[in-house]
C-alpha cells in the first residue's frame, strides 16, 4: 500500500497551465493506495473533472494552507507569500540553493514552520542525474520562440499552443540564419536542436568541450544563440556586457533557457530581468540590435506535451515516495543549504 497523500496544488501564477500530475497518472497512484487531493484551477492544462473520475478529492484553491500535516504539496512554481511559515512538505522548483533572490527568505519560511522543501530540481538518483524534468520542451520552446523571432514571425502575447502547431508555424517561417545551441547535448539542448530542425536550420553544437576553452568571437559570429547550459559550480561567463558592445557583434537574438537571473551560476550576467509572455522579447541594444528572450517557464506554452512527459517521470517517484533514496537526497539538500545560511530548524 502507498500511504503518500499528494495535495496538488493550484499555480498562482497566470502563465502556469503546466501540471506536474496528469489524471492518467493520479489514477495509478489512487490504484496503488495512495490519496490524491487536487485543487481546482480553470488555467491547468487537464480540468479537474478528469481528476475526481480518476478517483482523485477535489478540493479549492489555495487550501493547500489547511492540509492534513502529512499532506505531501505538490507544485510547479513559486509559492504565494503567505503564510508566513511553512508547516507541510513542499515538492516544487524552489530556485533556492544557488543564492536566488529571495531564496533565503523562502528556507526561513520552512524551517519556521517545521516543513521541508523537496525541489524537483535536486531530485536525482544515486548518480546525480535527474529524474523528471521539463528540461526537452523548455530547449524546444526556446529555441522556436528564437528562431520565430529572428525570421520576424513571433506573435505577442504568447498563447498556449500545440506541439504540431507549432511544428507547422516553424515550417512556415523563412530566412536564413546561423544558429548556436550552447549545452546541445543535454535534455534542453536536445529540443533546441528539434525545434531548429523543424525550421529548416542545422545549427552549431556546443557542449562541455567547447564552454571550457569557449571561443567568444566564433560565439558572437553567430546570429543566433540558444543558450541550454544550467552550472551547479560557478563558471566563467559565456558573454558580458564589454563583449556585447564589441564591433564585429553579428549576434541578433539571444534564447536564454536557462533563466538564471540572480545566481552568482548565470553564465549570461549581461541582464537581470526575464521577460513575460505578453512582451517575450526585450531589446538590449540597439546599434546594433540584439534581443534577448528568457522566459521561466517555456514548457508551459505546450502545457499538454510538457506534462504529460513530466508526468511520467516522476510517476515512480510518487509510487516510491519516503524518506530514503531520491527524496532522501532532496531532503539531505534542504538540510545542508538551511545550515550553510544560518536558517535552522524551530
Amino acid at each position: 500500500m502507498n500511504d503518500l497523500h499528494s495535495w496538488l496544488r493550484h499555480e498562482t501564477r497566470t502563465t502556469e497551465r503546466r501540471t506536474p500530475i496528469v489524471p492518467s497518472d493520479a489514477r495509478r497512484l489512487v490504484e496503488s493506495g495512495a490519496r490524491i487531493t487536487v485543487e481546482d484551477s480553470p488555467q491547468r492544462i487537464f480540468p479537474a473533472e478528469e481528476y475526481e473520475e480518476a478517483g482523485c478529492q477535489i478540493a479549492a484553491p489555495g487550501s493547500w494552507v489547511s492540509a492534513p500535516p502529512h499532506a505531501v504539496i505538490v507544485g510547479l512554481k513559486e509559492l504565494p507569500d503567505q503564510p508566513a511559515e511553512l508547516t507541510h512538505r513542499h515538492v516544487f522548483f524552489g530556485h533556492a540553493y544557488k543564492g536566488q533572490p529571495g531564496a533565503e527568505a523562502l528556507l526561513r519560511r520552512f524551517t519556521a514552520g517545521g516543513g521541508a522543501l523537496l525541489d524537483l530540481e535536486y531530485l536525482v538518483d544515486d548518480q546525480g542525474r535527474r529524474l523528471a524534468a521539463f528540461g526537452f520542451w523548455a530547449g524546444y520552446l526556446g529555441a522556436a520562440l528564437a528562431v520565430l523571432h529572428h525570421r520576424g514571425a513571433l506573435e505577442a502575447p504568447l498563447q498556449p499552443t500545440s506541439k504540431e502547431a507549432m511544428e507547422a508555424r516553424l515550417r512556415a517561417s523563412t530566412g536564413d540564419v546561423t544558429a548556436l545551441v550552447i549545452g546541445a547535448l543535454g535534455r534542453s539542448g536536445r529540443g533546441a536542436r528539434a525545434a531548429l530542425g523543424e525550421a529548416g536550420v542545422e545549427p552549431t553544437c556546443w557542449d562541455l568541450a567547447e564552454t571550457r576553452d569557449l571561443d567568444r568571437p566564433a560565439l558572437l559570429a553567430h546570429e543566433l544563440m540558444v543558450n541550454t547550459v544550467l552550472t551547479t559550480t560557478p563558471v566563467p561567463p559565456f558573454l558580458t556586457d564589454k563583449d556585447l558592445d564589441g564591433p564585429d557583434r553579428r549576434l541578433r537574438t539571444v534564447s536564454d533557457v536557462t533563466v538564471d537571473v540572480g545566481s552568482p551560476m548565470n553564465v549570461l550576467p549581461f541582464y537581470d530581468t526575464t521577460t513575460e509572455w505578453d512582451r517575450p522579447v526585450r531589446r538590449l541594444r540597439e546599434h546594433p540590435p540584439l534581443d534577448l528572450i528568457a522566459i521561466d517557464n517555456l514548457p508551459s506554452l505546450l502545457p499538454r506535451e510538457a506534462s504529460t512527459d513530466f508526468s511520467a517521470a516522476l510517476l515512480p517517484q510518487l509510487l516510491d515516495f519516503g524518506t530514503g533514496g531520491a527524496w532522501g537526497r532532496c531532503l539531505d539538500r534542504f538540510r545542508q543549504v538551511s545550515d550553510v545560511l544560518g536558517v535552522t530548524e524551530r
